[in-house]
């Protein structure tokens, strides 16, 4: 068996890679979602999504963005300031507002407080809604532009770059392991009570 971090098919595009991760960022989304819908915080579910959105969503996923695949449109002539790359930059950091603020809240209002409830439904509602929006942009637009403005090259030096990360400090099985959390949940039960 090879050593080599299997994430994604060989042939595989690094915008095609990103996209794969919305999929499963996705499904916590939805879950998130759902949780939302219940009339008390499930404090678990919580507790879990909240590691899932910062060591997955933003850890990995955004990493690779804005370390690899934002410079690399840099380089090939697409503004920072003023364009889509400043727009995403600026996303990422409302979702870690947003994802500050769940957690400065989520033990008080899973122990009743209501104050502290209603504000972390209005930021997971927020997050939710800003991820949505943010990953049909980069979906349809900067990812349709990032696939028109790096050659082969370009494209096979970034991809080599999503492995050097996903491979560096065991990182490889983190991401098979945030997966998995993000199907255990999409699949959470949510008590009735």
């Amino acid at each position: 068996m090879s050593n080599q971090c299997s994430l994604h098919s060989a042939n595989a595009s690094p915008t095609q890679v990103l996209k794969d991760e919305h999929r499963v960022i996705e499904k916590v989304l939805d879950a998130t979602k759902r949780a939302l819908r219940h009339a008390s915080i499930d404090r678990s579910f919580f507790e879990k999504a909240l590691d899932f959105l910062r060591n997955f969503a933003d850890g990995c996923h955004h990493a690779k963005e804005e370390d690899e695949l934002f410079p690399a449109l840099e380089k090939s002539g697409i503004p920072r300031d003023g364009g889509p790359i400043g727009c995403m930059l600026k996303e990422h950091e409302e979702g870690r507002s947003f994802v500050r603020t769940i957690a400065d809240n989520l033990e008080a209002a899973a122990g009743g407080n209501r104050v502290a409830e209603g504000v972390l439904r209005q930021a997971a509602e927020g997050y939710v809604e800003l991820l949505r929006e943010h990953i049909q942009k980069e979906d349809n637009v900067l990812f349709v532009l990032a696939d028109q403005a790096l050659g082969p090259d370009e494209q096979k030096l970034l991809l080599a770059a999503f492995d050097r990360a996903e491979r560096s400090n065991g990182n490889c099985r983190k991401h098979e392991q945030y997966v998995a959390l993000a199907d255990e949940l999409s699949q959470w039960t949510f008590s009735t009570v």
